[in-house]
């Protein structure tokens, strides 16, 4: 059986970017140019996403799910409440009270499981953790397709052995969050070419890849290397539909930030962001605990967009930035995948 993403025109991935990003007007265009789309089911829950994949239906017939894995870390209260005394003065000057208690919670996987169980779409993936092969075998009974988010060969084999149909390469470049199931472990900082090559050695399964694409070049590399599709987020985040922020766009332009880096900064849990004030001062003593501190800055990071401040803002960028075009996310998609269009 094809994989769902392999069955596209183009073999060009819109990246699911959680919190507004991907809106349903840059799914369609992706899906428009022919390349696969994806819901981001990232952050909403089960009656908030229900419309978002009725209007992608109507669109087309072939897409996909995103949604985020529970795996939470536990939380070291003597850390998180040094973390939350540093974050303090900054956020007294916001005018922001934050609060010091540990928030958790599972992004209402539960209740989207059950609605996409009851309301079948071709394709759902995960990330932040590995699915369980419970959830597999109940998506697979519905006639859905399953594809894990992996960071590592470990991951990879782990996937496998649980039934997934796929799998998500991402590499370390890629901008967000990074999909491991270990936010605690430090991530090698290596090619994602070279990541593909590795896992396919491993374990035969269809291979979507992304981290660092920066253009029409790297696609092909990634192909080259056996993927079947290739991820893009960052080349997006200027587009017309994409929901990116005023302040994040800008910035991505901006010759002031220069560089991306890993940090936990923002959420717990580690995100390829441009490094700005926020990263620089608080990435050193950043603690992991997602979502507990994605929770714990999510007002500080509101009154940022507010005020148009990109040095206290989370500024997702892959390392592919610069490369990154205002127009229409229909022409970037074509652009990138045309010269490796499907027979």
């Amino acid at each position: 059986m094809t994989i769902a993403f392999a069955k596209t025109s183009l073999p060009i991935i819109g990246a699911p970017m959680a919190g507004g990003t991907t809106t349903p007007e840059l799914t369609e265009a992706v899906a428009r140019a022919g390349g696969f789309p994806f819901v981001a089911g990232g952050y909403l829950t089960a009656e908030a996403l229900a419309p978002l994949i009725t209007r992608m239906r109507e669109t087309t017939s072939n897409f996909g799910v995103n949604l985020f894995a529970p795996n939470p870390v536990p939380v070291d209260r003597e850390a998180f409440d040094g973390f939350v005394s540093a974050l303090e003065p900054a956020a007294a000057a916001r005018e922001i009270t934050l609060d010091p208690e540990p928030v958790e919670d599972d992004d209402n996987f539960d209740d989207k499981l059950d609605w996409l169980t009851e309301h079948p779409v071709p394709l759902v993936s995960l990330t932040f953790n590995l699915p369980t092969a419970e959830a597999v075998d109940r998506l697979h009974a519905v006639g859905t397709q399953v594809v894990a988010t992996v960071t590592s060969v470990a991951e990879a084999r782990a996937a496998a052995e649980v039934g997934v149909d796929g799998l998500i390469v991402q590499g370390p470049h890629a901008g967000g969050h990074s999909g491991t199931a270990d936010p605690t472990r430090t991530i090698e900082d290596r090619a994602t070419v070279d990541l593909v090559r590795d896992i396919l050695a491993e374990v035969d399964l269809p291979v979507a890849a992304g981290g660092g694409v920066d253009g029409e070049a790297m696609v092909g590399e990634l192909l080259g290397a056996g993927a079947s599709s290739v991820v893009v987020g960052t080349l997006l985040l200027r587009s017309d539909e994409a929901g990116t922020a005023p302040t994040h766009r800008a910035a991505l332009a901006d010759d002031e930030f220069t560089d991306t880096q890993l940090t936990r900064a923002f959420t717990g849990r580690p995100a390829r962001a441009l490094v700005n004030d926020f990263v620089r001062t608080f990435d050193p003593i950043a603690v992991d605990a997602y979502p507990a501190v994605h929770h714990l800055t999510k007002e500080f990071r509101a009154a940022a967009k507010k005020a148009d401040d990109p040095h206290g803002l989370h500024l997702w960028a892959g390392t592919g930035y610069r490369s990154a075009q205002d127009g229409s996310a229909e022409t970037i998609v074509k652009d990138l995948g045309a010269g490796f269009a499907r027979e």
